[in-house]
């Protein structure tokens, strides 16, 4: 019966250790259960049976060992014992230098895969450097990691979208097409700025004033080494998930009529 219900609660967890960087989601069906602490614990411990035991997928971590059993059995004691359903729903795990980032409790989890030269990953100074870019894309959300990933479509698509906002404005409408396609050239900067990680104004402009790619620049040269970008992920709770509809209005009612 449980296993029908919608669980779009719960919690993300990101962690990064020595077997590698995991962040997870796992779902439940009401936010209050999301700070209980057997389902804290449990979503952690599977954190680490992801990065320790390496399953290719949600269906093959559900096999894997987690204390005196499977996965698979100690999620099942865990519906038993808070009674909602409850669903391991994604992980993704990364190998090498990565920073880690949960924030609000669990309603993101962020993961960050960096090269670095010189040991500096060993560095406090970079961990603080790592979670400083995890929570930018916690906050921003980009759409791109990179100008380089925007797709000639993508691009197409925001200059049509742009030399229509201009055809519509009486100042811009009379301008020479060729004075057009300069303005517009220049809006597609905005978008990288806007849309894209690298390209993206730090949001800690009290500690430097610059886009992202240039504090990871900054960053490496003070810390002695290189540090290159390579991957990102970021999870939020129960995104994508078609939540149920409540209206609190009718639900009076009828208790009313009842």
């Amino acid at each position: 019966k449980k296993a029908g219900r919608i669980a779009a609660e719960g919690m993300v967890y990101a962690v990064a250790n020595a077997n590698g960087a995991v962040v997870v989601e796992v779902n439940a069906e009401t936010d209050f259960v999301a700070k209980n602490d057997k389902f804290v614990e449990f979503t952690k411990d599977l954190a680490n049976v992801v990065a320790e035991q390496k399953p290719a997928d949600v269906e093959a971590l559900m096999g894997c060992k987690m204390g005196e059993g499977t996965v698979d059995e100690a999620l099942k004691a865990l519906i038993l014992v808070i009674k909602e359903n409850i669903k391991v729903r994604r992980f993704t795990r990364y190998e090498g230098v990565c920073s880690a980032y949960v924030h609000g409790g669990g309603t993101h989890g962020i993961l960050v895969n960096f090269e670095t030269t010189n040991g500096i990953e060993a560095k406090d100074e970079f961990v603080a450097y790592g979670k400083d870019i995890a929570m930018q894309i916690a906050a921003l959300n980009p759409r791109f990691w990179d100008k380089s990933q925007v797709t000639d479509e993508v691009l197409a698509e925001e200059k049509k979208i742009a030399l229509a906002l201009m055809d519509t404005d009486p100042k811009m409408a009379s301008k020479p097409e060729a004075v057009k396609e300069k303005i517009v050239m220049g809006k597609m900067n905005k978008f990288y700025e806007e849309n894209c990680l690298l390209q993206m104004e730090f949001v800690r402009s009290d500690i430097f004033q610059g886009s992202v790619e240039k504090y990871i620049a900054d960053a490496a040269k003070k810390l002695g080494g290189s540090v290159k970008f390579v991957d990102a992920v970021r999870f939020e709770k129960g995104e994508g998930i078609e939540k149920k509809q409540e209206n609190f209005a009718e639900e009076i009612a009828s208790m009313i009529k009842g």
